[in-house]
């Protein structure tokens, strides 16, 4: 007879409280490593008198390969399970940050910081992780422990960064890097009980719903795809813009220096508990509501900072507001490619999302700089952040939120 392809998700070997936690200290570890390479800008570029446009190609390049790379490392995680993506990721990792240690050649710094780290990246990143809590869990606990991981990211971001910084300046740039390739090691054993490998199918049992292609051809003619795709170019255009120029934005302003440290890192903190809050509603509310919420939501705060004067208090109230809705937009889009596309090739599809987000990242961090060397200021790209915040909030009400009919798998 015909079955329906199976939507409960395979029964976990260990608690979900350890499977959260893994989770939550494996995408900390990778996300706060991965936000130290600002911090060695300066004593690299000075150790070996390259330049710092020399230095932030490399690390843009590490985002596009990142983002060309995501939906390859997603698929393979597909295929294979997430826990030996992630592994692999960790020990990429650590040959990447290894050899921008010992680099001494700005092409060599550019192949391990750029290339081999993006890649790395994608291994080790946030899908990946995502992706198998999606697989491993119940539909009922997805949103929530997708608001887990991404705040998880969160606090290693706010944790990790400040302790890469004090190990520059009471050990050296070297040793410190060294030390984060070492770090990058203690993802593995925190992957162990992320193992949401596909079972071999038994003969005589339903045969497989999707193939890869079928699965990519579906997402890619699906209007949906393309919404949350675009929606989430403007989530990272948002967020590399702030995360690049937001300090010097604070430093234009004649504000202590400090004042721009602290609001990234501001950030950082109350992303935690803004991916908490977008888990939990993500699971009571219309995820496609939610994010219209979030977009309008960024559009107005960054309108409303146009118009105040430029304090210590308004950027640090402005960084916390910011910080709620910063990663927030995650959990309801990771729901939403599962709702609509299953969680099967989760992690394909959701790479390709997640492309659309680092290509946006790309367009902010560089097109931030553009501006800046051609008006002389910021206000052109705050105004085309709040054109692009409206932009996402309107292209995310097509977006198919109900059930879908589940695939029919025939018997062998």
């Amino acid at each position: 007879m015909p079955t329906s392809a199976a939507s409960a998700a395979p029964s976990l070997r260990v608690s979900v409280g350890v499977l959260l936690a893994c989770a939550m200290l494996a995408a900390a570890l990778g996300m706060g490593l991965r936000q130290t390479s600002g911090l060695f800008l300066a004593p690299m570029t000075a150790a070996h008198a390259w330049t710092a446009s020399g230095f932030a190609f490399a690390i843009a390049l590490q985002v596009l390969v990142n983002g060309i790379t995501q939906p390859l490392c997603g698929q393979v995680a597909d295929r294979i399970g997430g826990r030996k993506v992630l592994m692999a990721g960790a020990a990429l990792q650590a040959v990447a940050v290894a050899g921008m240690a010992l680099s001494s050649s700005l092409p060599a710094f550019t192949f391990f910081a750029g290339i081999v780290m993006g890649v790395a990246v994608s291994a080790a990143g946030m899908p990946v992780v995502m992706a198998s809590l999606t697989r491993l869990l119940p539909e009922a606990m997805r949103s929530r422990a997708t608001g887990l991981g991404t705040a998880g990211s969160s606090f290693g971001q706010f944790l990790v960064v400040p302790l890469v910084a004090f190990g520059i300046e009471g050990f050296g740039w070297q040793a410190a890097l060294l030390g984060v390739a070492a770090a990058s090691l203690l993802i593995i054993p925190l992957a162990v009980p992320l193992n949401d490998a596909p079972a071999p199918v038994a003969p005589g049992a339903a045969a497989p719903d999707q193939t890869a292609r079928e699965a990519l051809n579906t997402a890619l003619r699906d209007s949906t795809f393309w919404c949350l795709f675009f929606g989430f170019f403007v989530c990272g255009m948002h967020v590399s813009f702030m995360s690049v120029h937001l300090p010097g934005f604070v430093a234009s302003c004649h504000l202590p220096a400090a004042v721009g440290a602290g609001a990234i890192s501001l950030i950082g903190l109350f992303n935690v508990a803004g991916s908490l809050i977008s888990g939990e509603l993500a699971g009571r509310w219309k995820r496609r509501e939610l994010l219209v919420a979030i977009y309008a939501g960024r559009g107005v705060l960054i309108a409303a900072f146009m118009m105040v004067e430029k304090t210590t208090a308004t950027v640090l109230a402005f960084s916390a507001v910011m910080g709620l809705l910063w990663l927030s937009t995650v959990p309801p889009t990771v729901a939403l490619c599962a709702r609509n596309f299953g969680t099967r090739w989760l992690a394909t599809i959701f790479g390709l999302v997640f492309l659309g987000h680092q290509l946006g990242g790309f367009t902010g961090a560089f097109l931030g700089g553009v501006v800046l060397d051609r008006t002389g200021s910021y206000d052109l790209m705050w105004t085309i952040s709040v054109l692009a915040a409206a932009f996402a909030a309107l292209i995310h009400l097509p977006v198919r939120d109900g059930p879908r009919a589940p695939v029919v798998a025939v018997a062998a």
